[in-house]
C-alpha cells in the first residue's frame, strides 16, 4: 500500500516542484524585463532633459545675441524656447521624482515656458520685447547656464558609476537612504539653487496663472457667527421653530468661511449655506431635498432663477447659458450694465425641474469679482466696423458687449459674437477698441442646451 502510494506521489512532487520553478523563472524574468524597460525609459528621459536643458541656455543665448529690433529672430528664439521648455518639462514627468522635492525646478521651467509663449503669440510690430523683458532673458539666460551645469555633473556620475533610477525610485519608495544618493543630491542641488532665484516680473499674463485665488479683496469687516446666522434664516426664508448651526471653516486663514445648516420640522430636508468671514457675503446654496421627474421646461427655469435671484439681492443678473442634465437645470448668469455682460461676475445657478424651485447656486466668482465702482468705457468700434473682422464665412447668430478677462489677465470691453463656421458653434470676442480676436471659444452644447439667451 505504502509502495503505491510513494509511486504516485513522488513523480507528482517531482513533477510540482519543477513546475514551480519554471514558474518562478518565467516570473523572475518578467520582472527583470520590467525593471530593464524602466530602468531605459529612466535613462532616457534623464539624458534628454540634460540635452535639452543645454539646449535652452543655447536658444536663450541666441535670442539675446541679435539686435533689439530683431522681431523675427526674437520670435523663432522665443518659440523655441517655448518648445525645449515644454520637452524638458514633459521629461521630468517621466522621472521617478514624485517622492524628491522638485517643485522649484518645475515651477521655473513652467513660468519660462508661458512667458515665452505668451510673448511669441503677439504682434511684436505693435508690442516689441520691453526692457524689463530683455533683462528677464538674460537672467533666465544664466540661471538656466546653471541649471545645465549641475544636471550635466549628475549625468557624467550616473554614466561613470553605472548608477540605475529605478534603485533611486525603490529607496523613494520605501523611504529608504539608497546606498548612493548621487542622483537624489544632484536634484537636491538644482532644486535649492532654483529657490535661490530672484523672483522675475514676467507680467501680469504670467503672473495671474500662479495667483491663487483669493478672498483678501473681499470688502466688509469679520462678522459672528450671529450676524451669519440671521442672514441663514433670512435668505432661506425659515419659519419659526428652524434651527441654525454655525461651523467655522479655515479658521486663522485667508479662506476662513462659515456654513449654516439651517433645519426645519421635523422631516424637512436641511439647506446648507457657504458664507465668507469678511462681509458675511454668501458663496453657495445648496437645497438638498430629493428632485422628482422633470415637468417644467428649460425656458421656465430661467424665468424662475432670475425672479430668485431678484428677490434675494441680486436684480442684475443676465443667463448666458442654460444645461438640462436629466431633471436638473444648470444655468449661469452674469451681472448686466447698461447692455453690457460682465463676464468676471458670474454664478451659477441649479434648479429642480420638477417644480422649476432653485435648489443651489455658486457665486464665489461674483463674490471675488464684483465691483460697483468697475469703469465700462463706450466701444471706439461700431457694430459694423467690428463685424468687418470677423471671417468671411462665419455665419453670425447674435452680437453683445461683453466686459471680459482675455488671457494676459487684462479685463476690456469687447464685441461678442456668437455663429457657426466649418460646422461647429463659435463665440469670438473682438476687442471693441481696435477689432483684436482677444478670445475664440467653441460652443459644445449639451442635448436641450441653449447658450445664448437673450
Amino acid at each position: 500500500m505504502y509502495r503505491r502510494w510513494s509511486a504516485f506521489l513522488f513523480p507528482l512532487t517531482a513533477l510540482l516542484l519543477v513546475g514551480s520553478l519554471v514558474w518562478g523563472y518565467q516570473v523572475n524574468q518578467q520582472k527583470n524585463s520590467i525593471m530593464i524597460k524602466a530602468e531605459n525609459q529612466y535613462q532616457r528621459a534623464f539624458h534628454d532633459l540634460s540635452y535639452h536643458m543645454e539646449r535652452l541656455h543655447g536658444e536663450l543665448g541666441n535670442t539675446l545675441a541679435v539686435h533689439a529690433a530683431s522681431d523675427g529672430m526674437h520670435r523663432k528664439g522665443l518659440v523655441n524656447v517655448w518648445r525645449l521648455t515644454s520637452e524638458a518639462q514633459n521629461e521630468i514627468n517621466q522621472l521617478p521624482l514624485a517622492l524628491l522635492p522638485f517643485s522649484q525646478t518645475e515651477e521655473f521651467l513652467s513660468k519660462i515656458s508661458n512667458f515665452s509663449y505668451k510673448a511669441a503669440v503677439r504682434d511684436f510690430t505693435k508690442k516689441p520685447l520691453t526692457d524689463g523683458e530683455l533683462n528677464n532673458l538674460k537672467e533666465l539666460y544664466k540661471s538656466s547656464g546653471e541649471i545645465s551645469k549641475d544636471l550635466q555633473a549628475v549625468q557624467d556620475k550616473v554614466i561613470d558609476n553605472h548608477l540605475r533610477w529605478v534603485d533611486v525610485e525603490a529607496a523613494l519608495a520605501s523611504e529608504e537612504e539608497p546606498m548612493d544618493n548621487t542622483i537624489i543630491d544632484g536634484f537636491k542641488t538644482v532644486d535649492k539653487r532654483v529657490s535661490q532665484y530672484p523672483e522675475l516680473d514676467f507680467g501680469p499674463s504670467v503672473a495671474s496663472m500662479y495667483d491663487k485665488r483669493s478672498v483678501r479683496k473681499i470688502d466688509g469687516a469679520p462678522v459672528t457667527p450671529e450676524i451669519i446666522q440671521a442672514k441663514a434664516i433670512k435668505f432661506a426664508g425659515a419659519g419659526k421653530g428652524a434651527t441654525v448651526q454655525i461651523t467655522e471653516n479655515g479658521t486663522g486663514t485667508e479662506w476662513a468661511s462659515y456654513t449654516a445648516t439651517v433645519s426645519g420640522p421635523q422631516g424637512t430636508v436641511p439647506i446648507s449655506m457657504d458664507f465668507t468671514t469678511r462681509g458675511g457675503h454668501l458663496i453657495s446654496y445648496t437645497d438638498n431635498r430629493e428632485v422628482g421627474p422633470a415637468q417644467v421646461t428649460l425656458k421656465n427655469a430661467i424665468t424662475r432663477a432670475q425672479q430668485f435671484l431678484k428677490q434675494k439681492g441680486y436684480p442684475n443678473m443676465a443667463p448666458i447659458r442654460a444645461d438640462q442634465f436629466d431633471n436638473l437645470g444648470n444655468l449661469t448668469f452674469v451681472t448686466e450694465r447698461d447692455g453690457v455682460l460682465i463676464y468676471p461676475e458670474k454664478m451659477t445657478v441649479r434648479v429642480g425641474l420638477d417644480t422649476g424651485e432653485v435648489i443651489g447656486f455658486q457665486a464665489h466668482d461674483y463674490v471675488n469679482e464684483h465691483d460697483d465702482d468697475r469703469q465700462i468705457p463706450k466701444p471706439k468700434l461700431s457694430l459694423a466696423q467690428a463685424r468687418k473682422f470677423l471671417n468671411s464665412d462665419y455665419k453670425e447668430t447674435y452680437n453683445r458687449l461683453a466686459w471680459i478677462e482675455n488671457e494676459d489677465a487684462v479685463e476690456l470691453l469687447t464685441y461678442e459674437f456668437g455663429g457657426k463656421i466649418n460646422g461647429s458653434q463659435y463665440r469670438i470676442y473682438l476687442n471693441a477698441t481696435d477689432g483684436t480676436e482677444e478670445m475664440v471659444e467653441e460652443v459644445r452644447t449639451s442635448s436641450g442646451a441653449q447658450d445664448k439667451m437673450q
